[in-house]
């Protein structure tokens, strides 16, 4: 019973490239205080669309 008690921050996973790229994003543009402090899930809407957008900006930019 004790096993479905263990949060989920115990699960680790590797870090894919795209995770790495949305963390340095979230870096440049300021809300890394923000997220270390409520998580992902505490961005709002607009914040995490502009880290979305930077992302795709990014890609399209190394396809080059």
């Amino acid at each position: 019973m004790a096993d479905n008690n263990v949060k989920k921050e115990n699960k680790k996973k590797a870090l894919t490239a795209d995770d790495l790229m949305k963390l340095e994003i979230a870096k440049e543009i300021g809300l890394m205080d923000k997220v270390h402090e409520f998580g992902w899930g505490g961005l709002t809407a607009k914040e995490t669309g502009r880290i979305g957008g930077l992302m795709t900006a990014k890609k399209k930019q190394r396809k080059k």
